[in-house]
């Protein structure tokens, strides 16, 4: 609703709103649609029985053919439940630091309405996909969140930098849809072929097993690929899916786009990596569970690119200077972790994780935009160190949030990355499961050793900004600060809906603690890992020795022997240089694809098709044709002679007499 009065007032009023309203209107939607949101889980929670906590509302029927409909209809049920207070909850949040944020930066004084309009629509596009009963409808909030993601990175516009990294971030979106387009495809027709042509989540789970053992035959130029010459329907319908999950969450090699959505405002990228978008990819194959159990070839993809993306986002995260970027290479490591826990089957798992990061995640983004306030817009975090003296309420926030995507106990980092490393650890049916869970462990210490760097660099030591900045360095309004209040303590707490039952026990006597995962395990189809409690301690112990290792490592050079830094830089150059510049991977996709492509389209498509035929035979020729006609007819009349106008206005007059006689 806000998202459309203030687009519709924009648009035929072409003047912006009063700034209350516009605030009203902006904070208020989302606000009141987490409300609702409470108000329906709860009664999903408590009025419905277990095993049929669902219920569909069938608005209209959308498409008919034959025996197929699909309707626009909208389905809540643990899963999408869980998404919509996430969605709902940190997206209230974010909103109302928008209006610290953005009354604050004056660099569109003029776009604040525009802003609220787009951050709406962002929010509303994300529900759509969470909700929707069917794989078109999910389809449009994907492409809905695509949008929004391309008009907020790209919001500053008049800045080409800005311009182009909402560009890439549309364009490499659009790489991944493709392949998620072929993956609806390949469902449907399989469904389709088996008798049952429907494309609704829970029609399909009760079907698939109709389709299970269909198989397709491969191109003799795929004949390199594991299980060649046939694979089952599912397994590639699964895999197709997964590229648009690659695209929309930001793994391998989809990723690119992500780290440069970082030229919007801090709000958006906290939107972005935190309550929407980045969670797509993940929210869409948990809802697909059905499929990716029964197509292990796609399951065990899922799980080592999750892995392989987690552990080399992590690493470039440690050589990034900028206070946003390393934020953001963070989410595409933890996205990571997110679609390792789904690819060896612990689906509640990730989405457990799914909650808890966009808790701390929010929490980051929006003390590192409260920070990049405070030193008038610098992000290099090598120019700042010494905040917590001048900011106080962001340090101890942004530390929460520190600790909590470090996997410190008891915060709520810790119960879910322990939840996905057990549950990798037990995958014993996974190809490699031990190497994805070596992968995990050393991802946590290298998580924690960046974060801490971070943090140290930010806010400890002395001050390296310039004395004309250090006098102008001050703590954010409240209007900045309770959300990230509100945000710390849900990093704190969040945690205890998902505690182990090992935990519950040993600490409160409770066998069944984990009431998320009972929750969720009504949609999603997880499998089973059975490890001892003594064992799960002692696992969970490992994960937080090696992420105290990294963080105490962080300690050592960035606070106690900050001299060490440039000696080990220098020692590792080659090494440094690499992951500094990213593996050079944007430089690979230049040189590899965007530059050809470039070269294509403006040696053919422009001075070929567009130049010579379009335009010289197309719009040119035909505009000529006409000329030539109209040339040659119009001499044959306009001759210049009195006596042929009066033959013709005579020969005309008889003619008209003559039809006005024969209708008489």
């Amino acid at each position: 609703m806000g998202a459309l009065v203030s687009g519709l007032w924009l648009i035929f009023a072409r003047q912006e709103l009063p700034r209350p309203l516009v605030i009203g209107l902006g904070c208020g939607a989302p606000m009141l649609s987490f409300a609702l949101s409470v108000r329906e889980v709860f009664r999903l929670a408590t009025a419905f029985p277990a095993g049929e906590r669902f219920f569909i509302d069938n608005l209209y029927t959308w498409i008919s053919a034959g025996d197929f409909h699909a309707e626009l209809s909208f389905l809540l049920d643990p899963l999408s439940a869980v998404m919509i207070l996430v969605v709902t909850g940190v997206g209230s949040l974010i909103h109302i630091y928008s209006v610290g944020y953005m009354r604050e930066d004056h660099r569109d004084d003029r776009g604040f309405q525009r802003f609220f309009c787009y951050l709406n629509l962002f929010t509303f596009a994300m529900l759509v996909l969470v909700l929707g009963d069917n794989l078109l409808v999910l389809f449009v909030g994907w492409e809905g969140v695509g949008l929004c993601s391309y008009l907020l990175i790209g919001f500053w516009y008049l800045d080409d930098h800005n311009a182009m990294c909402g560009q890439k971030a549309f364009i490499v979106n659009r790489i991944g849809d493709f392949g998620f387009l072929l993956g609806i495809f390949l469902l449907f027709w399989a469904f389709f072929e088996a008798g049952h042509p429907t494309i609704e989540f829970y029609a399909m789970r009760e079907h698939v097993g109709l389709v299970a053992e269909r198989t397709v035959t491969l191109p003799a130029w795929l004949g390199f690929l594991p299980g060649f010459p046939t694979w089952t329907l599912l397994t590639l319908a699964g895999l197709c899916l997964f590229v648009g999950a690659c695209g929309k969450s930001a793994q391998l090699p989809l990723y690119v786009w992500l780290p440069d959505a970082m030229a919007g405002p801090t709000p958006v990228s906290a939107l972005i990596h935190a309550a929407t978008m980045v969670t797509a990819g993940v929210y869409m194959v948990c809802r697909l569970s059905f499929v990716y159990s029964l197509a292990p070839g796609a399951s065990a993809t899922i799980a080592w690119v999750g892995g392989l993306t987690a552990i080399f986002a992590a690493t470039i995260a440690i050589c990034q200077k900028d206070i946003k970027k390393i934020l953001a290479y963070s989410t595409v490591s933890q996205l990571g972790y997110m679609f390792l826990a789904a690819g060896v089957g612990s689906y509640s798992a990730a989405m457990f994780h799914l909650m808890t990061h966009a808790f701390f995640k929010a929490l980051l983004f929006l003390g590192a935009g409260a920070v990049i306030f405070g030193m008038q817009h610098e992000q290099n975090i090598e120019k700042m160190g010494g905040l917590r003296r001048y900011m106080p309420w962001t340090h101890w926030t942004f530390l929460i949030g520190v600790l909590a995507i470090s996997g410190a106990p008891p915060l709520s980092g810790f119960f879910s990355k322990d939840e996905i490393l057990l549950g990798v650890y037990a995958a014993h049916a996974m190809p490699g499961h031990m190497a994805l869970w070596w992968i995990g462990l050393v991802t946590a210490g290298l998580t924690a050793f960046y974060m801490f760097r971070l943090y140290f660099l930010t806010f400890s030591g002395a001050s390296r900004a310039p004395m004309q900045l250090q006098t102008r360095i001050r703590e954010q309004p409240v209007v900045i600060l309770m959300p990230l209040f509100l945000l710390a303590g849900l990093a704190i707490v969040g945690g205890l809906v998902g505690l182990p039952d090992a935990y519950g026990e040993a600490l409160f006597s409770l066998p069944s603690s984990n009431s998320l995962h009972y929750f969720l395990d009504e949609s999603v189809v997880s499998a089973t890992h059975v490890v001892p409690p003594a064992r799960e301690f002692a696992l969970a112990g490992l994960a937080v020795l090696i992420a105290a290792g990294g963080a105490f490592f962080a300690v050592f050079l960035y606070y106690y022997r900050t001299d060490l830094v440039p000696r080990v830089t220098a020692a590792l150059r080659p090494l440094y240089q690499l992951v500094w510049r990213k593996y050079y991977v944007d430089e690979l996709y230049s040189l590899a694809v965007v530059r050809p492509l470039v070269r294509i389209s403006d040696a053919f498509l422009y001075r070929t098709i567009d130049v010579r035929i379009i335009d010289r035979l197309g719009v040119d020729g035909t505009a000529g044709f006409v000329r030539g006609v109209a040339d040659r007819g119009l001499k044959l009349v306009q001759t210049g002679l009195m006596q042929s106008y009066v033959f013709v206005m005579l020969l005309g007059s008889v003619l008209l007499i003559a039809y006005l006689v024969g209708g008489l």
